[in-house]
Parts: structure tokens; C-alpha cells; sequence
């Protein structure tokens, strides 16, 4: 049966419609949400604009109250927002850098350090290590505006155990050291009500609060160590701060002078997250969990309007979503205990009654102060749902039903597997029926029989984000739970396919295309177990590890040539256990070493060349240095592997390669280096695209029903979809650093 006809530039415009807005020709598709989310911020001068971060790299602001947001990214997790209060389009954020925006978060300067030597990628996450940076020496704790000078900037630098107050009197151009903080601080604020010339400050650590006023400081204590702190300054006075600790609150009305202990209502609560209207301190929620009133325990949000005297639960689920919250697609599939109580909590300064909180995969907001939440991560959309543009989510691959145009599906981590009938327009859930419990987490791969409509195979496994080494660092391998499923109705329902292979995670799914459609041959990557086949389409698996050395493979993934040459990918197990390629020309039944180009450690993936399948392209992860990893990047054969050389040393974390089956001239690359990759001559050179510029890059999947566009997945950003040249008119995020103005 031939596929399903569906225009390209039809099924392209579908996907516009449904998905939020860039300031390019790139979009991001998917259900939205999905992963843990912080720091939302709202803009001081309009409640509608508001920031939010992620632990996955990605940044969020939207302009219309959660309507739609737009993900940036500043190579690396941001870790607060600062709103100018007198400038209206400036916002700082701190990431591994100090970044100022001068156009309301558009585009972003580095300002802190302002001048280096150059930036290199670091680590199993490619962290960014600036080389001859100027400037105070750590990081930047906290920062403060001055409320009447923007060109004041007050910033905690803690170095070590060590933390400084720093000054700068014009934007951050330069830095002078004011005084030695409390260890440990980590919020600053300055006194709207005190002289500019002598300007207040209070700063949280984590025992004590301290005060400088009339240019001489002052500790003061408080009653527990503090985990959450939050403070406001009403029309005179000093702040009202209030504070979470060891899951009770504190609130204290003279600066940190002297605290009360303010408890929820019922029994058994702990509090967590806690924040207070800047401009209006009488209004404060926190977030709580475990509370029992009376007989179930619940979570959510409690809400006080007169200094935490008294305390009302304004959001409380228990085994059920409360009936005044509007969630989306997340709760209605995994229940509201998945995403927990809140990580983030932002109220806007002027106006207490506009909150935004945010979870392990939600952002929910409120303009009604607490009487009703609404999602603003996701949005109905057909059958199902669709992004707003908050996505947090890891994906591995973009899967197409051979029957159906229209249907296809996207390998996630945490949410599993997803499925869109109507071209990605909008998504839904696609392991509800048949999966096992313990393998819903995370789908690694799919693969569809092109022979027998309905029929595919996915890698599932409880445990996610491998091959990163954080996954199996502290955990043995043995102990992963996981297989291979199959669905004979296209999606809709699964079944444990794993007789032989028992609990494993299984990362790749690879079929032979030769093999009678009766009698399917597959071969499976177990992580930490190595390579299976089966020769009846799944029913049963036999492990073909003959030739693989080392216990415990870290088999990762597969190829095949159009030959039926088999090869498989060993991923690194640490600096000293290099990963490893192998091959085998018998089906798998035997395995011999392919030579790694010299120093390379980190196999990550591998693309034959389909009309020539002596050409081989190999993915690798630099090896670990101090001063930036090295022999990483994109490797070329033209004999099989006997030798090898690099063809893209500027990316040393690339995560795989691509190449366009319908012209092997044409490469894709992607990796953590916020780049993908693209070549026209078969990997001789390389151009950058444009517009993708996700810290944590996966891969790349070339769009099978528009050759001109590609599908990039991401460790923490859902999938792009746009120009596969990329987009010569797209903005970047991060500009050349220049002096604020």
C-alpha cells in the first residue's frame, strides 16, 4: 500500500498554525511542557511579560500572559531574572555568565565577564569555560537594580565559600568590590525608600540577613536556615520578608530584625517555595505539600493577604486535580502528583492578584489571586494537545507511519512516546494501552515495518537520558528496566516484545529490510547488555555479543549498509573505558573491532553512505580537559574505518550525523555546542544553520515530506522544525558583547 497523500506545503502550514511563535522560520512542535521548570519572573512594568527557565538550557518569555511564549537560549541554565524597574525593554539574566537585553528579550549581551580570550566547551554537558575573562572572579549569586539609577547595578559574587557585594555605576561596563557578605548569600535587594546616595541594601545568606544602611552593615540571624526567600517593600518602611525553611514559614516585618512563625492550616504541611508581590508584601503564596485536612494529604498553593496571620489554600489537589485548576494534557495523563508541588512561584509587583508558578513539567498561572489556575504550557488542539512554546522536554527521534503522511510520533524521555494523526498539529499520549508500567519514561527509538501497515517496534526503558554518564554513574546497569514493544494497530495499543532479552534499556530498534515481512529480523541495543536479534519479528531474542568485549556494553546504537553490514556503537563508560565500535558482516553473529580514529573516546553515532558503504561518518564527544574537550567532533572514512580524519573540529560535542537518503551529498549534524551542522559536499565542509541555536542539540531528521526541511531533537527542547539550509534572517540570541547603552 502506497502512503497517504499529504501536500508538503499543506502539511507545513498545519504545523504553522499550531505551534507558538519565533522571531524566525523555526518551529517547535510537541505536546509542551514536560519537564521542571524555574524562576518565573514577572516584568514589573506589565504582568503579561514574564520569564521562566528550565534545568535543560532553555529560557522563555512571553508577552501576551502565557498565551505563547519563545524559547532562548544562553548557552547554559539561567538561574534568575532581573527586571530593570526604571527601564522598561532591559532584563538581566544569569547563566554561566552576567546577559543584559536592551530590546525587552529579543536579544541578549554578555556583559559579566565583558571581555575574553575565547569560550570553550567543557564536560559531559559542554559547559562553557571562559578563557581570560575580566571582571569580578565566580559567579553571580544575585543582582539588584538600583530602583531610581538603572545605570546602578548591585551584584553577590560568591567565589568558593566566599561571597562579595560588587558595584557597578555604569550597566556593568566596570566592577568595583564593595564588601565581603555572609557566606553563602544569595538574594540581594535595595530599599526603594532610602537615599540613592546612600543606597539600602538587604541580603539573604543562608543563616542570617544582612543589612547595610547609612553605609555600615549589620547580621542578623534568622530563626532556621533558610531554603526559600522572597521580600517586598510596601509604601514606607522596611521590606516585609518572609521565608520557608526545613518546611515551616517565617516571616519577619522589619527587615530580618525579628521573625514570627506563621503556620499553615491543618496538620503535617510542609512549605516549599515561597513569594511575595514586590510592590504589595501583604500578598504572598507558597507552596506547600503534604498537608492533611482533614484525612488526605494534598498539595498546591496556600495564599496570605495580611502578612501570613492567616493562610488559605488556594490550590489543593489530592488524588485529584483541584476543581479550580485548568490543567492541560499532563495531569489528565499521569495524574497531578506528577508534577508535584511548585519549584517556581512569581507574583507580579503590581498587581498581587497575577501568579505564575512552575513544576516538574507545568507552568500555571492565576489573575484572580488563587480563586482559579489555568495551564499556560500547552493548549487543545484537534484530538489533542499542542505547545505554546514552553517545551522542556528530551526527544531522540521523529517517526513516520509509511502508511499515513499525517501520522507520526516523537521518541521522548519522561512523557514516553507521543503521537500526532493530523501532521503535528497537535499530539497525544501513545503508551496508554499494553506498555508496561516501568517502561513508560522513555522511548528511544521507533521503527515502523514498511511492508505491514500498522505494525512497529519501539525501545522503551524506566530509565532516561543515556548515554549521559550521570545515569549510570551511581546506579548499576542491571537494575534498568525496559524492552522492546510492538503494535500491530498502528500506536494505539502495545505489548511487551522482549521474551529472551528480559528487562533491559533498550536504546535502538534497527530492521532488516531484506528479512520476509513474516519473519522480521530486528536487532536491539540493551544498554549495559549489548546487541539482540530476532529473527520472528520480536517474538523472541537472542543476545550476539561474540566479539564485543568488556562486560556490560554499553550498546547504544545501530546501522546497517545496503549490503547487511551491521555496525554498533559502544558508548564511553568514562575517561579510561573508552567506548568502541564494532561490526559484523554475519548477521551478528560475530563482531570485530572497527578502529577508532586516534584519541577519540566518545562514539556517539554513526551514518553510512547509502551508494557507497565504505564511507562512514562517525559522531564522537570530546575527551574531558580543563581548558575545553578535545578530539570530539564529526570523523570520515573512505575505507571501512581503517583510517580516519576530521571533518568538524569546531563542535567537540556532536551527537550524531546524518545523511539525506535521497542525496548522500547532503549531511546533518547536531550536538551540545547550541549548533547543528549542514553539509553539501559530502562532508568535506561544513556551515552552521542558522536559527537552531538550542544548547543541547540531538539530531537531525530530514523532513520526509519536504526535502527543504528538517526536524532537529533536543536534550531538553522538544523538536525544531524549519529551513534545512537554516534561516539567513533569524536573530541570534546571544550578541557580540558591547557596552550596555
Amino acid at each position: 500500500m502506497k502512503r497517504g497523500a499529504c501536500a508538503p506545503a499543506a502539511l507545513l502550514l498545519v504545523l504553522l498554525g499550531a505551534m507558538a511563535q519565533r522571531q524566525d522560520a523555526w518551529r517547535i512542535i510537541g505536546p509542551g511542557g514536560g519537564g521542571s521548570m524555574f524562576h518565573p519572573t514577572i516584568d514589573p512594568h506589565d504582568p503579561n511579560t514574564a520569564l521562566v527557565a528550565c534545568d535543560m538550557t532553555g529560557a522563555y518569555i512571553t508577552h501576551d500572559g502565557g498565551r505563547s511564549w519563545r524559547m532562548f537560549n544562553l548557552g547554559g541554565t539561567v538561574r534568575f531574572f532581573v527586571f530593570d524597574p526604571q527601564r522598561r525593554q532591559v532584563i538581566y539574566a544569569a547563566a554561566k555568565a552576567l546577559f543584559r537585553s536592551a530590546d525587552g528579550g529579543a536579544t541578549w549581551s554578555r556583559i559579566l565577564p565583558r571581555q575574553i580570550e575565547g569560550v570553550s566547551m567543557s564536560g559531559d554537558h559542554a559547559e562553557p569555560v571562559y578563557r581570560g575573562a575580566d571582571g569580578p572572579p565566580g559567579t553571580v549569586a544575585a543582582l539588584a537594580v538600583d530602583p531610581s539609577d538603572s545605570g546602578v547595578l548591585y551584584a553577590v559574587v560568591r567565589a568558593g565559600s566566599q561571597s562579595t557585594l560588587w558595584v557597578s555605576t555604569d550597566a556593568g561596563a566596570l566592577w568595583l568590590k564593595s564588601d565581603t557578605l555572609p557566606d553563602g548569600a544569595w538574594q540581594i535587594w535595595a530599599d526603594p525608600h532610602s537615599s540613592s546616595a546612600e543606597r539600602t541594601l538587604y541580603v539573604a545568606g543562608a543563616q542570617a540577613i544582612a543589612l547595610r544602611e547609612g553605609g555600615q552593615w549589620h547580621t542578623q540571624p534568622s530563626p532556621i536556615p533558610l531554603e526559600h526567600v522572597s521580600a517586598g517593600f510596601g509604601g514606607s518602611g522596611p521590606p516585609v520578608i518572609y521565608a520557608t525553611g526545613k518546611g515551616r514559614i517565617f516571616v519577619s516585618e522589619d527587615g530580618g530584625g525579628h521573625w514570627r512563625e506563621s503556620p499553615l492550616p491543618g496538620s503535617d504541611g510542609e512549605a516549599g517555595e515561597i513569594a511575595t508581590s514586590a510592590e504589595h508584601p501583604d500578598t504572598t503564596y507558597v507552596g506547600f505539600r503534604g498537608l492533611r485536612t482533614p484525612l488526605h494529604a494534598s498539595y498546591g498553593v496556600a495564599k496570605t493577604i495580611d502578612r501570613g496571620l492567616h493562610w488559605q489554600l488556594v490550590w489543593q489537589d489530592t488524588r485529584t486535580l483541584a476543581a479550580n485548576v485548568h490543567d492541560t494534557w499532563l495531569s489528565e495523563r499521569f495524574g497531578p502528583g506528577w508534577p508535584g508541588t511548585p519549584y517556581g512561584i512569581g507574583v507580579a509587583p503590581s498587581d498581587a492578584r497575577v501568579v505564575l508558578t512552575t513544576d516538574s513539567g507545568r507552568a500555571m498561572r492565576s489573575v484572580d489571586g488563587g480563586a482559579t489556575w489555568d495551564a499556560v504550557y500547552a493548549k487543545p488542539a484537534g484530538g489533542g494537545w499542542t505547545t505554546t512554546g514552553l517545551d522542556v522536554t528530551t526527544c531522540y527521534g521523529v517517526h513516520f507511519d509509511p502508511f499515513d503522511a499525517r501520522h507520526m510520533f516523537i521518541s521522548y524521555t519522561d512523557i514516553g512516546l507521543f503521537e500526532s494523526v493530523d501532521g503535528g498539529a497537535s499530539w497525544r499520549s501513545a503508551t496508554r494501552t499494553g506498555v508496561p508500567g516501568p517502561w513508560v519514561n522513555t522511548t528511544y527509538w521507533m521503527e515502523f515495518d514498511p511492508k505491514v501497515k500498522g505494525r512497529a517496534w519501539a525501545a522503551m526503558s524506566g530509565t532516561h537520558d543515556l548515554p549521559r554518564d550521570k545515569m549510570w554513574r551511581n546506579r548499576g546497569v542491571e537494575s534498568y528496566k525496559g524492552g522492546v514493544a510492538l503494535t500491530e494497530d498502528g500506536g494505539r495499543t502495545w505489548r511487551a516484545a522482549n521474551t529472551g532479552m528480559g528487562e533491559t534499556a533498550a536504546t535502538h530498534i534497527l530492521l532488516d529490510p531484506a528479512s520476509p515481512p513474516e519473519h522480521r529480523v530486528l536487532y536491539a541495543t540493551g544498554f549495559g547488555r549489548g546487541v539482540f536479534q530476532s529473527t520472528d519479528g520480536g517474538a523472541h531474542w537472542t543476545l550476539r555479543n561474540e566479539g564485543i568485549e568488556g562486560p556490560q556494553p554499553f550498546a547504544w546504537r545501530l546501522a546497517r549498509d545496503p549490503q547487511g553490514v551491521l555496525y554498533v556503537v559502544v558508548a564511553r563508560r568514562s575517561a579510561s573505558v573508552p567506548g568502541a565500535l564494532y561490526r559484523s558482516t554475519d548477521a551478528a553473529a560475530h563482531w570485530t573491532r572497527v578502529p577508532l580514529p586516534e584519541g577519540v573516546t566518545g562514539p556517539n553515532g554513526l551514518a553510512i553512505d547509502p551508494h557507497n558503504p565504505r564511507r562512514l561518518f562517525l559522531a564522537a564527544w570530546g575527551q574531558p580537559q580543563s581548558e575545553g574537550d578535545r578530539d570530539g567532533g564529526i570523523y570520515f572514512s573512505t575505507d571501512g574505518g581503517a583510517s580516519w580524519r576530521n571533518v568538524l573540529a569546531q563542535d567537540q560535542h556532536v551527537y550524531d550525523v546524518t545523511i539525506d537518503a535521497r542525496d548522500p551529498n547532503v549531511l546533518y549534524a547536531a550536538g551540545f555546542e547550541s549548533s547543528a551542522w549542514h553539509s553539501v559536499d559530502r562532508g568535506a565542509t561544513w556551515k552552521r544553520i542558522r536559527g537552531f541555536n538550542f544548547k543541547w542539540g540531538h539530531r537531525v531528521i530530514v523532513d520526509e515530506h519536504d526535502p527543504s526541511q528538517v526536524y532537529i531533537t533536543t536534550f531538553g527542547g522538544s523538536v525544531w522544525h524549519g529551513p534545512a539550509a537554516g534561516d539567513p534572517r533569524s536573530l541570534e540570541d546571544i550578541v557580540e558583547a558591547i557596552l550596555p547603552r
